[in-house]
């Protein structure tokens, strides 16, 4: 039986589901804002689609899958707000909804499952949890939502910044981050469609937060560099973005994957994953 995903936003995590799914045979519709970046996603053998821009109605009632990486704003999700009754109307066989562990908001570096409270400090977690609960309110929708943490992988890892000097260990006391490779992403993605639970919700991270100069430090050893400065965190220049993740400090269970969906982790540390991914930039440097 083919089966084709609608993925809307279909950016870094969506891509690395895709290389999972395209060998199985499946057809995958992916959306960008832009027809360049289309142009580019065309190239990896998704069918790709300029949203918004394009009318994807045919292509909603053609899938069978759904996954949602679009990313909501003040007015709302946006794919809701153009597709809502639409969706609402289809028979899809899955729908998966992308969202991040920032809707847990602040626990003062203790741990949160899928079942604590939704208190988000950002603006960016609010805006998360109302489009989670917009999602959860379609009746009969087979939804899943992942909350996923701090995500890297390839070409997102700290390794250029430790490189070329730039790297800070930003020092908050009692700050700690989750994470998650986004091959995990991936897989546990994966695992969820191939085992369908309507109203499961996931935490996506590996099994050990930490604080995130460890990381930068880790790295630096990789790469047998100088460790890179210290800074006090009320003193560092940051942008209010970047100041914003450390409104939030928390420590984050992923028991569920591993016992509803029977996931093994390919990352589930983050020494594990900055390992790999050096050894993989070492062997794509020694094959140019």
């Amino acid at each position: 039986m083919s089966h084709t995903l609608l993925s809307f936003g279909h950016g870094y995590s969506a891509q690395a589901l895709t290389r999972l799914l395209l060998p199985q045979g499946w057809t995958v519709i992916g959306t960008t804002r832009s027809a360049d970046k289309a142009t580019d996603l065309a190239q990896s053998g998704v069918t790709a689609m300029v949203f918004p821009g394009d009318d994807l109605s045919d292509a909603i009632a053609s899938a069978s899958h759904l996954l949602i990486s679009a990313g909501p704003d003040a007015e709302g999700d946006p794919v809701l707000r153009h597709y809502r009754d639409q969706i609402a109307a289809s028979q899809f066989e899955w729908v998966g909804y992308l969202s991040t562990t920032g809707v847990y908001g602040d626990h003062n570096g203790g741990w949160v499952d899928e079942t604590a409270p939704l208190t988000p400090a950002t603006r960016r977690g609010q805006w998360r949890q109302a489009a989670e609960a917009a999602w959860q309110a379609i009746p009969n929708l087979p939804l899943h939502i992942f909350r996923l943490a701090g995500i890297y992988g390839p070409g997102r890892g700290p390794f250029a910044k430790v490189r070329a000097g730039t790297a800070r260990r930003i020092i908050k006391d009692g700050q700690v981050f989750s994470r998650t490779h986004v091959e995990d992403i991936a897989q546990i993605v994966a695992a969820s469609i191939a085992r369908p639970n309507p109203g499961g919700i996931y935490n996506v991270c590996d099994d050990d937060p930490a604080p995130p100069q460890d990381v930068i430090a880790y790295a630096a050893e990789l790469l047998d560099l100088p460790l890179p400065p210290a800074e006090n965190f009320e003193a560092a220049e940051m942008t209010p973005m970047a100041r914003s993740f450390y409104a939030e400090s928390k420590k984050v269970r992923n028991d569920r994957i591993k016992t509803e969906l029977g996931v093994r982790l390919l990352y589930p540390t983050y020494r594990d994953g900055l390992a790999a991914l050096l050894a993989q930039e070492e062997a794509g440097f020694q094959t140019r």
